[in-house]
């Protein structure tokens, strides 16, 4: 008996048996026109999940507005905005849920073009596997690759390169063959390592839901048999704990509990563990839930933990192990995409959202910019709406934070506007340490030649306090000019030298005559000033010095 079927004759038989399937999150992405929401309307009629009425309403709003010819217009499932109806093209995301007698189903249905990118990030921020369809017809194109690399900078593991339109090749084996090719060619520059290539036509059901008469030649079964047996348990992360706090439960005075979702790891009751960033150790009294305590928890539970000691607990804070934490720190290493209409530009202040931590900041730099159709370097002084680049970020506050690559959850942010509060970018933490061993970043492009190695000083930041008995800082004084900000500056670095402290002063008018003397006065040119002398004060401050 099918989904359906069970649904109409015996709904809380069907509840019970869609509590024992798995749940797959995937997108459908890949150029204009390829044939995204089709597909996802043919697997949805071909597996019995359309209702009536949507089938009498598609057939009605085929003929009046449809692309397929005769063809039943099953993109119009899909396509919900009038805009996208009367253009023929997706630009929201579009999310729809289904499930068969293996597995349930969420996908979301990306835009196309290239200036819809962020709204294909979005869409891609949650999936564990992205379908990419290619045109039989016109191969590998830049939109493609610009897809394949963003799947790959948010950390997507599974690819299936859906090459549709097989009908308009007459099926041949020799042009599908050419375009898995070209893909693997292009592939190797990116962080895949698991990529299937089937061909389709969704237009007429072939390999979508059944296996095709007509590409005999194509032995490993349709897509949807692909989607409920394609192995994504392994990757969860259950290796390190993380258990970012989103509430602190207080009830009564006989109850302190702190309620988070486990990003990744397992723990038990008992367990030792460690809260970040403050480093207090306790161990685990309980793991309590709606429905009872439990003796372990694991991804994606949400729970209330109760521990042996009363220590401070935040909201923010990480619970993770005392010998498996994740970094502290305030200076971040990004890839970032860039999702409003006004330019990020270096030292601007945002608010960044990580976990439940809320902190201002900057982006202090822009190294580079990734053009993401040749997925290569390129010097940029600001990134536009739709563009990617690799950053640094400096926060007020230390936060305990993972690499992209190692948690998606700890190693993720995204960047609000201060005076909106609208969402304008989202990061991907990079993992430092490892660029330093391989000399490559998290997407395999080289971070610098061999003259420009980052090599880390023999001298630590603690060493350096000890010695000179002070907290290396900077203090901006900032204002209109002719209101004193340089008296004052000179004062203050008396007031501090005379109490034993090294401190130096970085002169505006020294900068402007020295460093940064070929810099005019527009908006750009007084950031990259500011930049410039952030970047001086860094290297003071990593000197163990207090810089004005």
């Amino acid at each position: 008996m099918n989904e359906q079927e069970l649904i109409e004759k015996d709904i809380l038989a069907y509840l019970k048996r869609q509590e024992n399937k798995g749940l797959l999150r995937f997108l459908t992405c890949g150029s204009v026109d390829d044939g995204k929401s089709t597909l996802i309307g043919r697997l949805l009629h071909d597996s019995m999940l359309i209702y009536e009425d949507q089938l009498a309403s598609i057939k009605k709003e085929s003929e009046k507005s449809g692309s397929a010819g005769e063809e039943l217009d099953l993109s119009l499932l899909v396509d919900g905005l009038a805009a996208e109806r009367e253009q023929g093209i997706t630009i929201d995301v579009a999310y729809r849920y289904f499930s068969t007698e293996r597995r349930k189903f969420i996908i979301a249905d990306t835009p196309g073009h290239e200036q819809y990118t962020r709204n294909m990030a979005t869409g891609a921020s949650n999936s564990d596997l992205a379908v990419i369809l290619v045109d039989a017809r016109y191969g590998i194109l830049p939109q493609t690759k610009r897809h394949s690399f963003i799947c790959s900078l948010l950390g997507i593991k599974h690819i299936v390169v859906a090459v549709n339109k097989m009908d308009l090749v007459d099926y041949r084996e020799e042009a599908f063959e050419k375009i898995c090719d070209d893909y693997r060619s292009f592939s190797v520059r990116l962080d895949i390592d698991d990529i299937h290539f089937i061909p389709i036509s969704a237009l007429k059901g072939d390999n979508v839901v059944e296996t095709s008469n007509k590409m005999t030649w194509f032995k490993s079964g349709p897509l949807l048999n692909y989607l409920e047996t394609v192995h994504i348990a392994s990757d969860r992360n259950l290796i390190d704990l993380r258990l970012p706090i989103q509430y602190v439960v207080r009830p009564d005075l006989n109850f302190r509990g702190f309620a988070g979702t486990m990003a990744s790891g397992i723990l038990h009751r008992g367990d030792e563990v460690v809260v970040l960033p403050g480093g207090q150790k306790s161990h685990v009294k309980k793991i309590v839930t709606f429905d009872g305590n439990l003796e372990e928890a694991f991804p994606p539970l949400s729970v209330t933990i109760t521990l042996e000691d009363e220590i401070d607990v935040s909201r923010g804070d990480i619970i993770a192990r005392p010998d498996n934490q994740p970094r502290v720190g305030r200076e971040l290493e990004a890839m970032i995409v860039w999702m409003a209409e006004q330019p990020m530009t270096p030292m601007n202040r945002y608010l960044f959202k990580q976990t439940s931590n809320m902190i201002s900041g900057t982006v202090s730099m822009l190294r580079y910019r990734i053009n993401v159709d040749t997925i290569e370097r390129e010097d940029s002084k600001e990134l536009k709406m739709n563009e990617v680049g690799r950053c640094r970020v400096s926060l007020e506050r230390s936060i305990p934070f993972d690499s992209y690559k190692k948690n998606r959850t700890t190693g993720a942010f995204i960047i609000i506007d201060r005076l909106t509060l609208n969402t304008v970018g989202a990061g991907m933490i990079i993992d430092r340490e490892a660029e330093d061993e391989e000399g490559k970043d998290f997407w395999g492009i080289e971070v610098a030649d061999e003259f420009l190695k980052h090599q880390r000083s023999r001298v630590s930041i603690k060493e350096r306090v000890e010695l000179y008995k002070q907290e290396p800082l900077t203090i901006l004084l900032t204002g209109l000019p002719c209101t004193g900000k340089t008296t004052i500056a000179y004062a203050l670095e008396r007031r501090l030298f005379d109490n034993r402290l090294t401190v130096t002063v970085l002169d505006g008018a020294d900068i402007r005559s020295g460093i940064s003397k070929d810099l005019g006065f527009t908006a750009k040119e007084r950031s990259e000033n500011m930049r410039r002398a952030a970047e001086i004060a860094l290297l003071l401050n990593n000197s163990g010095l207090i810089c004005i």
